[in-house]
């Protein structure tokens, strides 16, 4: 098969496909959690005043900094957890909470931060109510598309 010049088609080798088709193709449930976080943050621009985007295009790059962001709070709480069980004392349990409220209510503004940082006056996603309602508006829809677009685990046994 062959196609237009510099083309990668899927008889070539990967090393020879681009950088970007081959992490597409490796991670789709992050294209489809980006595509998922444009559409939430788009809604929200749409309904809720206090957030505020210029246009498609930063809507898109919003999202992105989000996935990073969040995925980045995710794994780090999910260590954070992974040490509130492993605990074994009262202090221990104590200490891993405290830190786990840090991450949960940190991560809100160090996201509100990002974004300042990143997009200034063009993009705002208000303020901490605001964005912590966002980032589980974004973290319930993506489980639900995950959840819809999940293979059954036993493909054989389901109905035809």
């Amino acid at each position: 098969m062959t196609t237009a010049p510099g083309r990668a088609t899927t008889g070539e080798p990967r090393s020879r496909q681009r950088p970007l088709r081959r992490w597409i193709r490796a991670r789709p449930a992050d294209v489809i959690d980006l595509f998922v976080y444009v559409v939430v943050l788009n809604l929200a621009v749409e309904y809720l005043p206090a957030v505020i985007s210029e246009g498609f295009t930063l809507s898109l790059l919003t999202a992105l900094l989000l996935k990073v962001a969040l995925e980045i709070v995710v794994a780090l709480k999910g260590r954070v957890v992974a040490r509130f069980h492993a605990a074994t004392t009262r202090s221990g349990k104590v200490v891993a909470g405290v830190a786990l409220w840090v991450v949960a209510a940190g991560s809100k503004l160090v996201v509100l931060g990002l974004v300042d940082v990143v997009f200034g006056d063009a993009v705002s996603l208000g303020g901490f109510v605001s964005v912590t309602l966002l980032v589980l508006a974004l973290l319930a829809s993506r489980a639900a598309v995950r959840r819809v677009l999940e293979e059954p685990e036993d493909a054989s046994a389901a109905p035809a």
